[in-house]
């Protein structure tokens, strides 16, 4: 660091450190000289730029003027954290888990089975020590049931605005960050809870979730032969009610009930008859629960994909629902009223977000629950307009009209309704001591927190307000000097720079006339009074002539350059344009030998004569890079067919001719084709001039795999396929410039991070690098990655990988890049399926330079055109593995 430097970082130290009281006028001065003065020569003034601590016009309004006492920290007020009054307590997501969120909420909600599990017992009391609980000791839940009775103890009376139901989610086994089938959650969850709550002797604990969920219905087959009746009865937790074709919600449950008629290949075989009969079959519902859940069948399984999508259709549904015509046993009291609703939103099955609008049994009022965020809904009424609102798909009918009392939605999955009642809801629902111990405890550390986050804030506003103090005090003992205006400056520098700008590097008139005007006599004696110290160059005053020298030196350059690249290009129109080039694999008949030359210098060749203006002319063939150290040959006949062919130009021996006129050529080589006549029939051989080195070459191959298998930092080329034809054209912005130049003339664009290997920019042209023995295997390798890269095309991002990295992690970075959730993301390379995501990219052979197809789990308009998408089907896992399946 230079001493200048080390002087002013010293005095902004000592600027902030000292008090106004100690500041002698002697101290002020010495600042000025090594703080300031800087500042006014402008040193550093790039550095002061927008730099609230400078003092020199540039910031200090910012501290002399009154300041927000915000403005001096970072630290948010902790009572944001806090519940607000008279509302609910949010969840966490814990980055997929917003189904799990919703349910939680709804059955928080259940007041019957909140009671019912608060009287479960609970190894809690292991942790109680007379009136309280040991504080050293954390509360560890062992049982489904404790979890949950912990979490709806917090969602009750926490000050929290929200809680984090991790444990929870870890006990069930749940992977946060996939998303799932809240419907299949809901129904594996209460047959969880209903086991292990079955084994209870309290018989209101045991029996809870029967009480409130369950129902009867029966499977009844008529005999058309006999009228025998033959009934299967079946308890239900919830209706699945198809959607498919229907606008109400009643066509829906008419249709689960509808009588099917068993005829053909499908007749019923009569027990009574002892045959084969035509039959009806129907559903008959025997009795209804507590709680009624109606699941809509919005997440459908297609046949032609193997995928699930769902129906974005409106389906119409009243806050009241009369359920006797369809039950079998009239006179009974089954009229319902919608207590929840519960929203998939968004247009895929495999993304999007779950939200539920649940209705509060004490209050009556309708609250959104969003994880964290809890809505309080206006006037005690449903409000799901918003919801509809939003991710419209691009296939959407119109939203039809509503009347009083009812509601439609296309994202609603499952519809809650609670029986009628007259019975005024119990809102008594006590948490047992144990539990509120465990809450209060809770409580007291948020409490804590919100202090010790308090006073950092208020320590941070104090010291921020004695600086401000301090600042605008030094400030004001400054010398006059150093508190000149902006506008002072500014004229200053005006009278310093007026009519410099037409003045050359030598000092003298630059030759260009676009940066002057004449002006009269009378004009300049004018401008001479505002700018006295202005350059003065009379008409007649001839430009510089060192750049009329280095003008017309450069015109005869270019000129030199545009004749050379001419000169070249009409020499070697074949090599310019890649026209008729001879292929080893298919050799020409016309002759028996051919010239190699390193691709590398014919791109590079190819730049300058499309471009002579902006590059330098190539000079040298630079055939060293392809021969090893020993001077052999790094390439064998068969490679330069296949995956060296990139790497090599083959030469007709007339172009070699004109190639050694016009470059240098370090190295020949050459490929000579012989008939070996001795072998019955005729055998070709080709020999190459120099010939292979084998070691070298097997060399270079294990260093080739052992890069592909083991690199820390390379490129790999993400498409997203949509159709299985059509290119997202907005998912690479980069790519979308002006075609007017060539592809090689165009800089690639690289991911951060990524250096050009090829060539070093120096004075702006373009330097091929010096080979030699010591550098070679690095040269081999970049000679090698420049002929593999890959020209990105339109729905194309490249991500830089290591060969390490898991799959799963190549889905989050794919997920920045294009905003596809990896849930949603479908990978293949080559055709085969990536889906292990805890599998790396080096055993998975993705190579640099590979190109990944991304197909993403999103909506079609035209669901009969499936056989245009490309078929990716794979297997879902569900809650295999979790604890819901008992394992």
């Amino acid at each position: 660091m230079a001493p200048r430097l080390q002087l002013e970082k010293a005095a902004w130290r000592w600027a902030e450190t000292v008090r106004p009281e100690e500041v002698s006028q002697e101290h002020i001065e010495t600042a000025y000289r090594i703080w300031l003065e800087p500042c006014i020569r402008g040193v550093c003034r790039r550095n002061c730029k927008g730099n609230p601590n400078c003092l020199v016009g540039i910031g200090e309004h910012i501290w002399l003027g009154e300041i927000d006492e915000n403005s001096f920290h970072n630290i948010d007020d902790p009572n944001c954290e806090r519940r607000k009054k008279n509302s609910f307590v949010g969840l966490t997501n814990l980055g997929a888990t917003c189904y799990v969120n919703t349910f939680l909420q709804v059955w928080f909600l259940n007041l019957e089975l909140r009671q019912a599990l608060y009287l479960c017992p609970s190894t809690c009391s292991d942790y109680m020590m007379g009136d309280g609980i040991h504080e050293e000791k954390d509360y560890e839940p062992q049982t489904i049931c404790e979890h949950l009775q912990y979490l709806f103890a917090l969602l009750q009376n926490s000050n929290r605005r929200y809680i984090d139901p991790s444990g929870f989610v870890k006990a069930l086994g749940l992977d946060t960050g996939q998303q799932q089938d809240a419907q299949e959650f809901s129904k594996l969850f209460m047959s969880l809870l209903e086991d292990t709550l079955s084994k209870q002797k309290n018989p209101d604990v045991r029996n809870i979730v029967q009480q409130q969920f369950c129902g009867e219905y029966a499977y009844v087959t008529v005999c058309n032969q006999c009228g025998r009746e033959s009934k299967l009865l079946s308890k239900f937790y919830e209706l699945e009610l198809n959607i498919q074709g229907h606008k109400q919600l009643t066509d829906c449950i008419s249709e689960f009930l509808k009588e099917e008629k068993l005829e053909g290949d499908n007749r019923y075989f009569c027990e009574n008859c002892q045959s084969k009969q035509n039959a009806t079959r129907k559903i008959r519902l025997l009795s209804l629960p507590c709680t009624l859940n109606l699941q809509l069948m919005r997440f459908v399984f297609d046949r032609q994909t193997g995928h699930k999508k769902k129906l974005n259709t409106y389906i119409g549904f009243s806050e009241i629902l009369d359920m006797e015509p369809y039950v079998e046993h009239k006179g009974g009291s089954y009229v319902y009223e919608l207590s929840a609703v519960l929203i998939h939103r968004g247009v895929s099955a495999y993304s999007g977000h779950y939200i539920a609008h649940v209705k509060d049994p004490q209050s009556g009022e309708w609250y959104k629950f969003n994880d964290e965020d809890i809505e309080k809904m206006e006037g005690k009424k449903l409000q799901l307009g918003i919801e509809e609102d939003l991710e419209p798909s691009k296939s959407q009918t119109r939203k039809p009209k509503c009347g009083k009392g009812t509601h439609c939605s296309r994202n609603a999955y499952m519809l809650v309704y609670r029986l009628q009642t007259q019975e005024k809801p119990n809102t008594t629902v006590q948490v047992p001591a144990f539990l509120q111990a465990l809450v209060d405890r809770d409580n007291s550390k948020f409490e804590e927190w919100c202090i010790e986050m308090a006073e950092m804030r208020k320590q941070s506003v104090d010291k921020g307000k004695a600086k401000h103090e301090e600042v605008k005090e030094l400030y004001q003992r400054l010398p006059a000097g150093a508190d000149e205006s902006k506008e002072e400056r500014k004229e200053e520098e005006e009278e310093l720079n007026f009519n410099e700008d037409i003045l050359c590097p030598h000092g003298e008139l630059c030759i260009s006339e676009n940066e002057r005007r004449l002006v009269s006599k009378e004009a300049w004696s004018k401008l001479q009074q505002y700018f006295p110290k202005a350059p003065e160059f009379p008409s007649y005053k001839e430009c510089c002539s060192q750049c009329k020298i280095l003008e017309r030196e450069g015109e005869e350059n270019e000129a030199l350059h545009k004749m050379i690249a001419n000169e070249q290009k009409t020499s070697l129109p074949n090599l310019f344009q890649d026209k008729n080039r001879p292929c080893l694999s298919n050799w020409p008949e016309d002759t028996d030998v051919l010239y190699i030359v390193s691709q590398f210098f014919v791109e590079e060749w190819r730049k300058f004569v499309r471009k002579p203006t902006r590059c330098s002319p190539v000079s040298s063939v630079g055939n060293s890079a392809l021969l090893c150290p020993h001077g052999g040959l790094m390439f064998t006949f068969a490679s330069m067919t296949k995956e060296d062919s990139k790497l090599i130009a083959l030469i007709w021996p007339s172009e070699w001719q004109m190639i050694q006129k016009l470059f240098v050529v370090d190295h020949i080589i050459k490929i000579t084709r012989i008939e070996v006549e001795d072998v019955n029939p005729s055998e070709t051989q080709y020999i190459s001039e120099p010939k292979l080195c084998p070691e070298c070459r097997e060399g270079l191959l294990c260093q080739q795999q052992r890069d592909l298998r083991e690199y820390t930092q390379a490129t790999i080329y993400v498409h997203k396929v949509v159709d299985n034809k059509k290119v997202m054209k907005d998912s690479v912005p980069e790519l979308n410039v002006s075609s007017s130049e060539t592809e090689e003339d165009k800089e690639e664009a690289k991911p951060d991070g990524e250096k050009d290997p090829d060539f070093n920019q120096s004075n702006g042209g373009t330097k091929r690098q010096k080979i030699s023995h010591q550098n070679y295997i690095a040269y081999q390798k970049q000679v090698i990655r420049r002929s593999m890269r890959h020209r990105k095309v339109r729905g194309e991002k490249a991500l830089l990988v290591s060969a390490n990295q898991t799959l799963k992690e190549l889905k989050i970075q794919i997920m920045h890049a294009f905003s596809v959730a990896p849930f949603d993301q479908n990978l293949s390379i080559d055709g085969k399926i990536l889906s292990d995501d805890c599998a790396t990219l080096g055993t998975l052979g993705v190579i640099p330079e590979s190109v990944i197809l991304l197909k993403a789990d999103e909506p079609i308009a035209d669901y009969a055109a499936m056989d245009d998408v490309m078929q990716v089907c794979m297997p879902e896992e569900g809650f295999k593995g979790t604890g819901l399946l008992g394992h």
